[in-house]
């Protein structure tokens, strides 16, 4: 990585990725820095408020496999591309709404463009070696995920700066509707200036992405186990609809009927994929076997850190006007002190899951440092100075970004040829995670104490989960490398060398 700031070859392609990333991030969580005042302008109930928290995280789940598939055919460049044009849309429609009824649609429309994040893992692997591969996802990873930071720090600046085009209000609408011309604008940009591989090398296409690969009938089942709550996850979302009584009884029931119906589709699709297992014409030597156990426990990681994540920032900013009663300019900044941890602790994160020696004890180590990080964050009352809560604000976050880098150090390693299946599960897990935190937070009274509890929820359950990780994950002994895909990486490092700027 000695030319990181070379913005030449590789790098370029890695600058120009984690920025469409970054937008995708500000513009799903431009909502959050302005919860307030939507609330007071359009009269909106603490339990609608709420629900559209939920929103804002409710079709990433399906989209990431909408989106993974549309990868695969179409490659990253056309992909993202598409995703940042589309991203305008459902923020002009939020900018432009009138009702709760066009602030939910419009959200749920925007909560796809949250996929983004998958489309740039692929991108950066086409273009980087091995050796690299771990700290290049965690710089895209880290600096992407500082949009809900920027956001939160930014877009309150702007409504306030902009407040002469709203009559003297915050101007919220022309900040949220800016968040969408910008993105358009730069997938335009990031159409004409990148390229799915490398010069000479030929972007794969898998035959087949029908379901995950499994190497023992046990692991079947257990994989159908673990799917559940993927779809179980988008039946809450349409159970909190019907609670704020957006949609009714008989629409609540033909949702569930179709989810059962999706869930029963993936489950055939996943049989075709391991027919010959199944069946017995199949059997799979020991050398070739892998635990699905490990990508289970790597999704309960998943939801104690990006799903804590996804949940926090976007009820953070709330939490400190009520809490420490601070201007919603002012609470914006500090909360953004929370997601700005990302540019550090990502990357390090998966840096240290290199280096230390133990993947499996640097996942626990920093799922540990996240649940006493978010407990000792719950303890804080109104009376403590600013600069202490930020200083736990921020490390707290730096260890729920530091196990979401250590999640992905070990994600790779599990087995090779189905590492773009079992990272697209293990990522639709946070989203998972953040659906069911954010229903809780819905339920709960509306207050500081609420808000502490809830933090004391989140830090019981990382504990939890890492004393999952600490009894039953296993040291992963794969490779990220091998056999031809080493030659091909070194093939191409040195095209990419000769070839300062390739577009």
């Amino acid at each position: 990585m000695a030319g990181i700031w070379s913005f030449t070859g590789r790098h370029r392609i890695l600058h120009f990725t984690w920025f469409a990333f970054f937008l995708t991030f500000v513009i799903w969580f431009n909502f959050a820095p302005f919860a307030t005042a939507v609330k007071a302008e359009m009269g909106l109930s603490e339990a609608q408020m709420r629900t559209l928290a939920i929103c804002n995280v409710a079709l990433t789940i399906p989209a990431r496999i909408i989106v993974g598939m549309v990868l695969d055919r179409f490659g990253p460049r056309i992909t993202y591309s598409c995703l940042l044009i589309y991203a305008a849309l459902p923020c002009f429609a939020f900018a432009m709404a009138q009702n709760f009824e066009q602030l939910v649609y419009s959200r749920l429309a925007l909560s796809i463009v949250g996929c983004g994040f998958v489309i740039g893992i692929r991108m950066v692997a086409e273009w980087f070696p091995s050796n690299e591969i771990g700290l290049a996802e965690g710089i895209y990873g880290g600096w992407g995920n500082f949009g809900s930071s920027a956001a939160a720090f930014t877009l309150p600046a702007i409504a306030a700066v902009s407040t002469f085009m709203a009559a003297g209000q915050l101007n919220w609408r022309f900040a949220i509707a800016l968040t969408g011309l910008v993105a358009a604008a730069y997938g335009v940009v990031y159409f004409f200036n990148v390229s799915d591989t490398p010069p000479g090398r030929v972007y794969q296409r898998p035959p087949s992405s029908a379901g995950m690969e499994v190497t023992t009938k046990r692991d079947f089942w257990f994989m159908l186990l673990m799917n559940i709550p993927l779809v179980a996850a988008l039946a809450v979302i349409a159970w909190r609809l019907n609670r704020v009584q957006f949609i009714n009884g008989t629409t609540f029931t033909i949702i569930c009927v179709l989810l059962v119906a999706l869930y029963l589709f993936q489950a055939y699709n996943a049989y075709k994929a391991n027919k010959p297992l199944m069946t017995g014409e199949k059997q799979y030597e020991a050398s070739d076997r892998y635990r699905f156990s490990q990508v289970a426990n790597l999704e309960l990681s998943y939801v104690a850190c990006f799903g804590t994540e996804l949940a926090v920032v976007s009820m953070l900013p709330s939490f400190f006007e009520r809490g420490y009663g601070l201007s919603a300019a002012v609470a914006g900044a500090v909360a953004s002190t929370y997601a700005f941890m990302n540019i550090p602790a990502r990357p390090g994160g998966g840096w240290l899951s290199d280096k230390v020696g133990s993947r499996k004890w640097t996942l626990v180590f920093t799922l540990a440092g996240t649940g006493i990080g978010y407990l000792i964050f719950a303890s804080l009352g109104q009376g403590v100075p600013l600069a202490i809560v930020v200083a736990v604000t921020m490390a707290a976050s730096f260890f729920v970004m530091a196990a979401e880098g250590a999640t992905f150090g070990i994600v790779p390693l599990i087995k090779n040829r189905v590492t773009g299946q079992i990272a697209g599960n293990v990522g639709a897990y946070g989203n998972v995670g953040a659906v069911i935190y954010l229903t809780i937070y819905s339920l709960m009274p509306q207050g500081a104490e609420s808000d502490r509890a809830f933090f004391q929820m989140l830090g019981v359950v990382a504990l939890i989960v890492t004393f999952l990780n600490a009894f039953f994950l296993k040291e992963p002994t794969g490779s990220h490398d091998a056999g031809s895909h080493d030659e091909e990486h070194a093939k191409v490092e040195t095209m990419v060398s000769a070839v300062p700027e390739e577009r």
